[in-house]
């Protein structure tokens, strides 16, 4: 009998607390092949997020450097590296891996073929000869990849040819799936031809897998506090069984450098981004909305601007800290705006527009103190809606743009953060908007942009 051990790792998210001991267990666990026994490690993808300053400061290179200490088989991108990464920045983060990168959905609308860093499959074969095809899909987000200059395709435009591909050249055919719970189940019933699927992306957790038919699926959560492990038994080339288990790292051995390893990434971050200045303040900017010189103000006065509309709306949980006096580096504008959040340009008609403020007054009380997770978000609660462009008279219930009275046959476009369409309290903004998305900056490399010009640093200083 044969036994074919699947290692992986997903949803990392520049998680680096538990990753010397994963790389420690995946070091380890290789030692233990025999020609009766094969170990394969894989990872799904969202090991990159920027909301870490070592990511930041080297868009995400360090990350593939860790990757590289633990000899992948092989890997695919989550939509943190697909989307939170312009197009150029993307064409170059695996220049130096040592390890493939698989992606069967991913294509580049000016020469209508796969980017050259990746592969549609791999094709790993066991010292008995049995052959283990892999391959790759990614979350698709037409609304956010196309504006990064990527064409993405659905799961029933390419697996299908990709299936066709390569299942007749291997005996165990594997997915490495971002894709989230629910497309995985669907693909697991649609099509049997694949034995086992690796789930990520909706940082689900399968303690022990689950199975539909006879796909086995695994899923280890997020953040590296689980490694999935996957065991395929097989005689004269067909499975005869398999099962799943998510690891806890937390049962990992652990050694006493770990925490100073872990504390080295985010200095060695803090270090690389406090060299790169880019304005001179006259005073601080708080986060604090009743301050002197609150920043929501001037980021919303950067939103404007970048967006070219008349209005704009952020909320203050965004701002997690102040900007000094003096001068302000990338490292402090980090620090304040670590969210890989892009810009969206809304354009509603004028009774749209209206009931959007509606909503958002509404609401306004309970998001105060609301604790919100994930979408995009890596504060701790929703905090203040901050309006510019706007008024809104709760005696009368009346809104104003730009000191005039809404006219609800008029049309009117508003900037704001793509969080605000992906958070279920303002409905209208998906429903009754035309949004635009606008790449490749975040909202800190936007307000960047804008201290940069407007408080610019004394060239003699």
């Amino acid at each position: 009998m044969e036994e074919i051990v699947l290692l992986h790792t997903n949803d990392l998210h520049s998680h680096f607390e538990n990753w010397p001991k994963i790389r420690r267990f995946l070091r380890e666990k290789k030692t233990e092949q025999t020609i009766d026994k094969s170990i394969f490690t894989v990872d799904l993808g969202d090991f990159v997020d920027r909301w870490h300053p070592l990511t930041e400061a080297t868009d995400g290179r360090a990350n593939v450097q860790l990757m590289n200490t633990v000899n992948y088989d092989a890997a695919t991108i989550g939509n943190n590296e697909g989307v939170g990464n312009s197009k150029s920045q993307l064409n170059a983060l695996y220049d130096e891996a040592n390890f493939d990168v698989l992606l069967g959905n991913l294509y580049d609308p000016t020469t209508g073929k796969r980017p050259t860093w990746t592969k549609t499959h791999k094709i790993l074969e066991t010292p008995s000869r049995t052959k283990l095809g892999l391959i790759a899909l990614t979350a698709p987000f037409p609304l956010t990849y196309e504006p990064n200059g990527w064409d993405i395709r659905t799961v029933d435009e390419v697996l299908p040819a990709l299936i066709q591909e390569v299942r007749s050249t291997c005996d165990v055919l594997v997915l490495m799936s971002h894709l989230g719970i629910d497309q995985d189940m669907k693909i697991a019933t649609k099509y049997p031809e694949i034995d086992v699927l690796l789930g990520s992306h909706t940082h689900h957790l399968f303690r022990y897998g689950e199975k539909i038919n006879h796909t086995q699926l695994s899923a280890a959560g997020k953040f590296g506090q689980y490694v999935g492990e996957v065991r395929i038994f097989l005689e004269n080339g067909k499975i005869i069984e398999t099962s799943a288990e998510a690891l806890s790292t937390e049962s990992f051995a652990e050694c006493v450098e770990d925490a100073a390893e872990i504390e080295g990434y985010l200095e060695q971050g803090h270090k690389l981004l406090k060299k790169k200045k880019l304005a001179k303040l006259p005073y601080e900017l708080s986060h604090e909305l009743d301050s002197l010189h609150p920043v929501i103000f001037e980021a919303l006065k950067a939103v404007k601007k970048r967006g070219q509309t008349t209005a704009a709306v952020l909320n203050t949980g965004l701002f997690l800290g102040n900007l000094p006096k003096g001068v302000v580096t990338e490292d402090n504008l980090h620090q304040l705006l670590p969210h890989p959040m892009h810009l969206i340009r809304v354009t509603l008609a004028g009774a749209d527009m209206i009931r959007f403020i509606r909503e958002m007054e509404k609401n306004r009380h309970f998001l105060r103190k609301f604790s919100i997770v994930g979408m995009g978000f890596r504060g701790k609660i929703f905090g203040d809606l901050v309006y510019d462009g706007i008024s809104y008279d709760k005696a009368t219930k009346t809104a104003y743009w730009d000191g005039q009275e809404l006219e609800a046959d008029k049309s009117y476009t508003i900037t704001t953060v793509d969080h605000f369409l992906f958070i279920p309290f303002f409905p209208t903004l998906e429903l009754a908007g035309k949004v635009e998305f606008l790449f490749p900056e975040f909202i800190r490399n936007v307000l960047g942009d804008y201290l940069r010009r407007y408080y610019p640093i004394n060239k003699k200083a």
